[in-house]
């Protein structure tokens, strides 16, 4: 069964990392509750909800382009969350590099997306 978005290396990557900051962020403080841990569980979902909801609209390349600049703006917005949370000492530097290095990963992957929106037009 083809699962569309759900194919695309870039979603799976971005959900894995979403579901990873998800578990590192429960051990935050509970002053972070509604501040640092909301925000980068917020921005690190949305990566992959605009993926999914671009990809859905890919027949229409302004639309397409859009969701994943919105993508690419969310996941520059993990990484700025992510270093508040390591020089907070929330997370440890090794999960920071490893996780900022997978979120350049993605954000490379949308901008291949939206310089070349006809590769992923729907097949006829």
């Amino acid at each position: 069964m083809n699962q569309g978005f759900k194919n695309l290396k870039v979603y799976k990557l971005a959900y894995q990392l979403a579901v990873k900051i998800f578990k590192l962020s429960d051990s935050f403080p509970k002053e972070e509750t509604y501040s640092l841990t909301d925000q980068i569980r917020r921005s690190s979902r949305a990566i992959c909800a605009n993926i999914a909801e671009g990809y859905r609209k890919r027949i229409y390349p302004n639309h397409f382009r859009s969701k994943m600049s919105d993508a690419d703006s969310e996941c520059s917005e993990t990484i700025v969350w992510l270093d508040f949370a390591k020089d907070c000492g929330y997370i440890n530097a090794e999960d920071h590099k490893n996780l900022t290095s997978n979120y350049l990963e993605v954000g490379k992957m949308l901008g291949n997306m939206i310089k070349h929106p006809k590769k992923f037009y729907p097949r006829s």
